[in-house]
């Protein structure tokens, strides 16, 4: 970790306009020297010495002003080129082989009959920036440790594929089941990174674009932290993030750079593959993206290192006595950058080189051939090493390697450079022996002519294989690589439940404070304690949550270097470099990315953490669903708390903060576990069995693998003790009767969640006392559980007619209910109406349909037809339909309740944050 003289300031000063010149003579020799450097050498050479004179200031540590962009030319110089230390023509053979397997896979793959294609130019044009990695820079896991993290960019992944096949760690069969993941079950490979479909080869998902970079962010922040907290020896561990110059399009992927640069990351690397071309047209055409990304990553506070040019320029800048080259290069827009990769020498002797004596004298003694293949830096090895040991060598600061590439580079005139090729997926017979002409393989016409292409492998016994096991083995092993170390946790027995089961007394308390409560009980826990890692947007104290910052502290590598305004209360604001608590800032989705992080740290790093990220409710699945998907996909675990839930809770707030959905998006991502807890007691039992089936033994076909999501709200309410004959089983799986009506002569039930438990327990009251209706009130924990376990028991059924035929729990709970069923919650009705086709008998729900708004509980209540008495309404209603009362009696009910009148409603309870 860099020290603080290491780190590289992100305000690093201005321009003097308010500072007093105390040696006006010596100031004015410095302007008439530049002065006269301008008159007798010219304005270039006058700008060299200028920018000379920074990077000197720089060396020297003296604060200039940084520069948005530098020239269109390598940042680092040939003169400052480390030594290469591997063979450049073994290593040369060893990617032509790979770029060669790697577009036969995809091509394959289009074959008929199967025709689930793939991406070719991608890889193409990123090939070498991934060999020299892999030959000299990437950390496998051999050696006991976590490595290193390689995001992967997405669709290069039939390289590492290609790659891995030349090593013995994939068979030709693996690479003809490439895209065919359930036909080809056992030898499939999947289209792009995905952890879950091949849980032992990649470990980080990166295709859904801009994700990649934030994980990579927050990966090496999370690597610091458990550093930092004494979890793991992440000392070793770079992070290095392979991406797509149109992929920076994606707000996700410079969102959070200031982070990086601000905690002095400098054991991160983004490589940032521009082609420039997106995936159908140039980036940026009438600009130049290198530029652009370069202001934008200085501005962050990154270190910037371009790699545009290969070795064949050097000569030519070498000669640039009176920059005109430069000035060329820095004026061509990327879109006539990208014409040339697909001209002719010929072409660009005319149009780059040809409107300037100057210029054409530059290349005379080159031949058309020559100029065509003054090639892009990221396809130098040498060039890239460099690159590479720069960003590993740099300190206080992230890195950003911008290399220029050709899309489809190698793959001939049909692809380099064309806007099409990233669909293009099929080589034809003629693009084949052009490409193999290319890679130099002795590959004869005849195999290319018939039937499939053909693989190659050089044999296992080859100078290129060997090489290639050597460089991995001095590495610390194979890459990528996803390793599960980490052993089950030794988990807290029932006493530490005990308290939240008690209730709350004649306290009010939210559930939110009751899960908080619980959260510390846990945190004192002598064995897993330190692997909770509290995590929020920017909202403890909304959360209740600042009870915590005392003991647990929030994490900052800086420590804290002032002094709190709040200090001299008893839960003063606290900062410290080993805090536990992750505090970042406005930002979902760098909290989720935290959350990620925090998830997969058990195979990362053979060390568990328990994440618990605490986000108001509309902020969670609505904004960084995306992310719950990648967390699914990496098989992240954790504790998810959609706090602030309902869309009737939040008195005070509107459209934008009433969550009447979450549960339903929730219910789409089949790794999250969802419960709408009412009381405390409840969410004890279901934390427990979390904490049990994530990181403790899992039952026989569970998978650990999943993520736990709570709805919990800012209601206050008195919490009872957990009844004597608590029905478990019934609060895991989604459903249980929570309380008898003791009076009534018709039977009715009332299904509630959540804050709606309360509701139908009011309704249960109403209904006896003044309707003689029997209505029992179950609580569903979980709508989302009970739909899960009826249609695995409906998919079982349609496959095994022969067998006898599996009854879904809900069915089974309410088989001898009797009486009509009415659900409600604080959710739409899409929610409960998950599970209406299992429910035997009648079955109606009530649900807050349509934008929230403003207003007290009780009218927002009102208006959606879903407090106390439009439940007995509900109720009413359907015992109406069976015949069991007359319909008379609906039109009293709403005359008696006043339930066309929304201010007619009790206001009920105010305020309750947590």
């Amino acid at each position: 970790m860099a020290s603080g003289s290491d780190r590289n300031p992100i305000i690093i000063g201005g321009l003097p306009s308010q500072v007093p010149d105390f040696d006006p003579e010596e100031t004015q020799e410095w302007l008439d020297s530049l002065d006269a450097a301008v008159d007798e050498r010219g304005r270039e050479r006058a700008r060299y010495l200028m920018l000379r004179l920074i990077e000197r200031a720089r060396e020297k540590r003296v604060a200039v002003p940084e520069m948005r962009s530098t020239d269109y030319v390598n940042t680092i110089a040939t003169k400052d080129e480390p030594f290469f230390p591997g063979n450049e023509e073994i290593e040369r053979k060893v990617l032509n082989a790979t770029r060669w397997n790697a577009a036969v896979m995809v091509s394959r793959a289009q074959r008929p009959g199967i025709g689930v294609g793939g991406h070719i130019a991608t890889f193409a044009s990123s090939a070498s920036l991934y060999d020299v990695g892999f030959n000299h820079f990437f950390r496998g896991k051999d050696r006991g440790d976590g490595g290193d993290q390689i995001f992967f960019q997405g669709h290069a992944s039939p390289g590492i594929y290609a790659r891995a096949f030349l090593l013995d760690r994939l068979s030709e069969g693996h690479l003809d089941a490439f895209r065919q993941e359930k036909s080809k079950a056992g030898h499939a490979l999947s289209s792009y990174p995905h952890p879950r479909s091949m849980p032992d080869f990649w470990e980080f998902p990166t295709v859904s674009m801009g994700l990649g970079p934030l994980g990579a962010i927050y990966q090496a922040r999370m690597n610091r932290y458990m550093e930092a907290r004494g979890i793991a020896d992440t000392s070793q561990s770079h992070v290095w993030a392979f991406l797509g110059d149109g992929e920076m399009d994606e707000p996700e992927s410079l969102g959070q750079l200031s982070l990086a640069a601000r905690e002095g990351l400098d054991n991160l690397t983004f490589v940032v593959n521009c082609n420039l071309q997106r995936l159908d047209g140039p980036v940026r055409g009438n600009g130049k993206i290198i530029q652009e990304l370069e202001s934008q990553f200085r501005g962050a506070g990154w270190n910037v290192i371009k790699l545009v040019w290969d070795r064949t320029w050097d000569p030519l800048l070498a000669q640039d006595r009176d920059g005109l080259l430069v000035n060329r290069l820095n004026t061509t827009p990327d879109g006539q950058f990208q014409t040339y990769a697909t001209e002719t020498g010929a072409y660009i002797r005319e149009h780059f080189f040809g409107d300037d004596q100057r210029l054409r004298t530059m290349v005379e003694h080159m031949t058309d051939d020559q100029i065509l293949h003054l090639g892009r830096g990221g396809h130098d090895h040498r060039k890239i090493y460099a690159a590479y040991a720069a960003a590993k060598a740099h300190k206080g600061q992230p890195t950003v390697i911008l290399a220029q590439t050709v899309k489809g580079w190698t793959l001939g005139p049909n692809f380099e450079g064309r806007n099409a090729t990233h669909q293009m997926k099929k080589l034809t017979v003629d693009d084949l022996k052009r490409f193999r002409d290319r890679l130099h393989l002795p590959i004869p016409d005849k195999e290319l002519e018939s039937g499939l292409p053909p693989y190659y492998h050089p044999g296992r016994d080859s100078e290129e294989i060997q090489y290639m096991h050597d460089r991995r083995k001095s590495l610390g092993g194979y890459v990528p690589t996803r390793v599960v170390r980490a052993e089950p946790l030794q988990l807290p027995g029932d006493k530490t439940y005990a308290s939240l089961k008690k209730g709350s007394g004649q306290q009010q308390i939210a559930t939110t404070m009751a899960f908080v409560r619980l959260l510390k009980d846990l945190m004192r826990d002598k064995e897993i304690g330190k692997r909770f890692v509290p995590i929020a947007p920017d909202e403890y104290r909304t959360f209740g949550m600042d009870s915590l910052f005392p003991s647990a502290k929030i994490y900052s590598p800086l420590g804290q270097t002032y002094e709190s305004v709040d200090r001299e209360l008893l839960l003063a604001y606290k900062e410290a470099p080993t805090g536990q608590m992750l505090h970042d800032g406005i930002s979902e989705a760098g909290c989720t990315a935290s959350l990620i992080a925090a998830g997969s740290a058990y195979a990362t790093h053979g060390e568990p953490l328990i994440p618990v990220y605490v986000f108001y409710s509309m902020f969670g699945f609505q904004r960084t669903g995306d992310q719950f998907w990648q967390m699914a996909d990496q098989l992240a675990r954790g504790f998810v708390l959609g706090a602030t839930a309902g869309r009737t809770t939040l008195t005070g707030e509107g459209l934008q903060h009433a969550d009447g959905h979450s549960q339903l998006l929730a219910s789409t991502n089949p790794a999250v576990v969802a419960y709408d807890p009412a009381f405390g007691f409840e969410i004890a039992h279901i934390v427990q069995d979390g904490l049990r089936r994530m990181y403790g033994e899992p039952a026989d076909g569970e998978d650990p693998n999943v993520f736990y999501y709570l709805t919990v709200y800012n209601e206050p309410i008195r919490h009872p003790a957990e009844p004597a004959d608590v029905d478990r089983e019934g609060i895991l799986k989604g459903l249980y009767r929570y309380q008898e009506s003791e009076k009534g002569a018709i039977p009715a039930q009332i299904l509630a969640s959540g804050v709606a438990v309360p509701w139908a327990l009011e309704a249960q009251r109403i209904l006896a006392d003044e309707w003689d209706v029997k209505a029992d009130v179950w609580s569903a924990t979980s709508w989302n559980e009970l739909r899960r376990d009826a249609v695995e028991a409906e998919e079982h059924n349609l496959l095994h007619p022969e067998e006898e035929q599996r009854v879904p729990y809900v069915t089974r709970k309410l088989a001898d209910a009797e009486g009509p069923k009415v659900a409600v919650s604080d959710w739409m009705r899409a929610v409960p109406d998950q599970i209406a086709r299992w429910v035997p008998g009648t079955y109606q729900s009530l649900g807050a349909d349509g934008f929230g708004f403003a207003d007290t509980r009780g009218a927002a209540r009102r208006f959606f037809h879903i407090d106390a008495q439009s439940i007995v309404l509900g109720v009413l209603t359907e015992l109406a339909k069976e015949g069991r009362i007359d319909r008379s009696v609906l039109k009293q009910a709403i005359d008696r309740y006043q339930l066309l009148d929304v201010a007619a409603a009790d206001p009920g309870a105010a305020g309750g944050d947590a």
